[in-house]
């Protein structure tokens, strides 16, 4: 006799009448055309719908592809497909609730997305002003917000347009979660703006989220792997996104490069960024992206500095006569890389002056990122 289902899981599968390795065999062709899930396999599928390993010890953390492989196939959140099955009625509360929702999301329209666009903008530029501690949390928020929106609206133009927006606050999360160095927090933040582009059915913003989280892996020492998928978004966006971006995924690639030590590839890199960046592009089809001339070339910079090119310094010291005040995380981002580029002259008193003025605007901003490369040039303060 068959003993009762221990998860919802274990119950969904046998309502589809199928075997665990029937499930895996239709999980791995779910899978074969999505870059954001993995197939499962037979044995990994049995632990988690048994609700525990193979000697009773707690299931560990769900990876995220795997999380998002089940909850695709089946609809249902990973936490309620660990628990034990409901039962088959269904509360009335349980139905009210929903109806709720659903409701409360039919008020999603284009002045709905226009408005939390618009918070997201002013996030964006009070970050690059005072940095993220005072922000994220705030910003967290909004990304919860709007991601219980999305849950809960059915497929239309405005639905498709706030998915367009969460990649949006995705990735601003994401970066300002790598400057405060909490880099398991920048990863899923990236991971979800990647699936927000997925709902979005635009390959331009995917393209730009992968690259984006590619700047985790380098900081995390894995600069291999860092140069894999700033590759693979740069290729996801060739002729599928706007000049400007294309500009800033041949930029991503080539900082990548850098950190790798490909010093031919970075290089040929930007300059394939600098013959696509557009005269006068239009940014608004790029709203999620502060990209221009001063950019690319600080960016540049900062791989020539890497590389330990002469050259660094005059690229730094350019951006950085050009660059907007208003721009506080990148000029302290601009000098740690003039103080590191500087290291090659032996000019001692002009990389004191650097490292004390990054010094002060990090600690403006709360960058714990900067904060951290300047411990390293620590013994250049004489």
């Amino acid at each position: 006799m068959e003993h009762r289902a221990r998860t919802m899981l274990e119950q969904l599968i046998r309502d589809r009448r199928q075997t665990p390795e029937e499930f895996c065999k239709e999980a791995e062709q779910y899978a074969e055309h999505r870059t954001d899930v993995v197939p499962i396999s037979v044995r990994h599928l049995q632990r988690l719908a048994a609700g525990q390993r193979a000697d009773g010890r707690p299931l560990g953390p769900v990876r995220p592809m795997t999380r998002r492989l089940l909850e695709g196939m089946l609809g249902v959140p990973m936490e309620k497909l660990l628990r034990p099955p409901e039962s088959a009625a269904v509360s009335d509360r349980d139905i009210s609730d929903l109806q709720a929702r659903l409701a409360a999301s039919r008020n999603l329209d284009k002045e709905m997305v226009e408005l939390f666009q618009q918070k997201l903008d002013l996030a964006r530029v009070m970050d690059r002003r005072v940095g993220a501690p005072a922000l994220l949390g705030e910003l967290r928020h909004q990304i919860e917000h709007m991601q219980q929106v999305l849950r809960y609206s059915l497929p239309n133009s405005a639905r498709s347009a706030l998915a367009k927006v969460l990649v949006d606050a995705r990735t601003l999360a994401g970066w300002q979660s790598l400057d405060q160095g909490l880099t398991v927090d920048a990863w899923a933040h990236y991971d979800g703006a990647k699936a927000a582009a997925l709902e979005s059915d635009c390959a331009a913003l995917h393209a730009y989220a992968t690259a984006a989280q590619s700047v985790v892996l380098h900081d995390v020492g894995d600069t291999v792997s860092a140069v894999e998928l700033a590759e693979f978004a740069r290729n996801l966006g060739y002729n599928k996104a706007p000049k400007l971006l294309r500009s800033w995924l041949n930029a991503a690639y080539g900082e990548a490069c850098a950190a790798d030590g490909r010093q031919r590839d970075s290089l040929r890199a930007f300059d394939e960024a600098v013959r696509i960046m557009p005269s006068s592009p239009d940014l608004s089809e790029t709203p999620y992206l502060v990209f221009g001339l001063v950019h690319l070339q600080r960016w540049r910079g900062n791989a020539l500095a890497r590389l330990g090119e002469h050259s660094a310094i005059a690229t730094l010291s350019e951006a950085l006569a050009d660059l907007d005040s208003s721009f506080t995380r990148a000029e302290t981002t601009l000098r740690v890389d003039l103080a590191l580029a500087l290291r090659t002259t032996r000019n001692h008193d002009e990389i004191k002056h650097h490292i004390e003025h990054a010094s002060a605007l990090a600690l403006q901003i709360g960058s714990i990122r900067q904060q951290q490369r300047l411990t390293q040039l620590a013994h250049y303060r004489l």
